[in-house]
């Protein structure tokens, strides 16, 4: 059994690992991740604490809230204004991190990647006939996509800019924070002149779609509009079980090697997983029906950390082998909070291909019972975001806006996991108890044969002295 453990172990490092780790040092995934967890999520998480309150899990208060609509509008203006305005703030987290990665001057590509982001959202009209309510949900969740890409483009122009000839360089005694200024002004220029024209074309046409009420309209076309509706296709497979469960996949296979899968999953999928919360929360617990999204990972998936290894730790509390009782003991704290690296590296779960087997199955297998009780309708769909450090059984309530029942499958789950886990959890317990037998027999005769020689010497020179 370790002969062929030691062999799977050498395969995986050397056919598995380096496609996997060239996808996780991407710097554009990567600077789209930092922008997501940076920038963005304080933004989501505080909005959704105003839109619970909104929308109370206390059946009195809902109905006063109800009864009067100007108290609960009142309330929703900061979720509003932090889930309407996230995609500007990410054009200028993912210019941040890509300028940051490529060891450039990061505020600049920025704040002005929150400019094209607005000149690309902005019917190219009148301003003084727009209203906030009507470009806001394309500053939110539906100007993710245009944000990402502005966000880039925005910060490799300037940064080739700023290499060329074609920039305007200032004498050695002008101040570095004028020179900077006059460096960003050819590339601002044509940025802004370019996203500008391309706005403008685009704003000429016109797009027939169907409003919250279900009636025909007629809206002027923007970039975000458009790119909603060229990647409207991707956006419903994406909330679908086989983007589910491919993602899942993807998140314990990058695990398996030793890097963070739901943040490398996360950099490609949060603009559709965001998107879908934010219309679910605009929809509020009765109407929301879009599953796929990220609370549905980390909140009901990712129980006690990614493979939801809650279940493991109990088991390594009470096992046989010195090593894995040892991680348990360190593991149990972090895992009321849903941090399980102890786990991970210190079973290992990461390059043991023994423990690697239900690493990826018990997400699985977790992810395919959510996804049914959530689409059957017997649990409202996640809604709201939250930390995933928020303890099982807590989380699950409040994700769900309210439902107990969100509470109740986290604990199913965590039954389904513990049940899955304990005959490879046996199994490797075996291997390491031989193994620790193993040493301590070997240690044991070391000892004693070191005991021996050194009686042997003692004898020796006691024989010495006596002649």
């Amino acid at each position: 059994m370790n002969a062929m453990i030691e062999k799977s172990s050498a395969w995986f490092e050397r056919y598995l690992v380096p496609p996997l780790s060239a996808i996780a040092s991407n710097i554009y995934l990567q600077a789209i991740r930092d922008a997501f967890i940076i920038f963005t999520l304080p933004l989501i998480i505080a909005g959704s604490i105003f839109l619970i309150i909104a929308n109370p899990p206390i059946p009195a208060f809902a109905q006063f809230l109800q009864a009067h609509p100007g108290i609960q509008n009142a309330i929703l203006v900061p979720f509003n204004l932090s889930f309407g305005l996230m995609a500007l703030f990410l054009a200028f987290g993912v210019a941040y991190s890509v300028a940051q990665y490529r060891r450039t001057e990061p505020v600049q590509p920025g704040v002005l990647a929150m400019v094209l982001f607005l000149v690309a959202s902005m019917p190219v009209t009148n301003l003084n006939s727009l209203t906030l309510g009507t470009i806001l949900p394309y500053l939110g969740g539906q100007g993710l996509l245009i944000a990402i890409l502005i966000g880039i483009l925005t910060s490799e122009v300037m940064r080739w800019f700023r290499s060329s000839r074609f920039t305007i360089r200032l004498p050695k005694s002008v101040p570095a924070n004028v020179k900077r200024a006059f460096e960003a002004l050819v590339p601002a220029v044509l940025l802004i002149t370019a996203i500008w024209l391309l706005e403008w074309f685009v704003s000429s046409h016109t797009v027939t779609t169907t409003d919250s009420s279900g009636h025909r309209v007629t809206l002027q076309l923007t970039l975000p509009i458009l790119l909603m509706k060229v990647f409207e296709p991707l956006v419903v497979v994406q909330d679908s079980y086989p983007a589910a469960l491919l993602e899942i996949i993807l998140m314990m296979l990058l695990w398996s090697v030793g890097i963070h899968g739901m943040n490398i999953v996360t950099a490609i999928a949060a603009p559709f997983w965001f998107s879908t919360l934010a219309a679910n929360a605009a929809a509020g617990p009765a109407h929301a029906h879009g599953i796929v999204t990220e609370p549905f990972f980390h909140i009901f998936a990712h129980l006690g950390g990614s493979g939801a290894t809650w279940p493991l730790v109990i088991y390594m509390l009470r096992s046989r082998s010195v090593q894995l009782r040892t991680v348990g003991k360190v593991a149990l704290g972090p895992a009321i909070f849903n941090i399980n690296e102890p786990v991970t590296f210190g079973v290992p779960m990461a390059l043991n291909p023994l423990m690697m087997i239900p690493f990826v199955l018990v997400p699985v297998t977790i992810v395919t019972i959510n996804y049914l009780a959530f689409s059957f309708g017997l649990v409202h769909v996640p809604m709201v975001m939250q930390p995933f450090t928020v303890p099982v059984g807590i989380s699950g309530f409040v994700a769900t806006g309210g439902d107990i029942r969100g509470s109740l499958l986290q604990f199913f789950d965590l039954a389904v996991s513990a049940v899955l886990y304990y005959p490879f959890f046996k199994a490797w317990e075996r291997i390491l108890i031989a193994r620790e037998e193993a040493a301590a027999r070997g240690e044991s005769e070391r000892a004693t044969a070191t005991k021996a020689v050194a009686s042997v010497s003692s004898g020796a020179g006691r024989g010495a002295l006596s002649r």
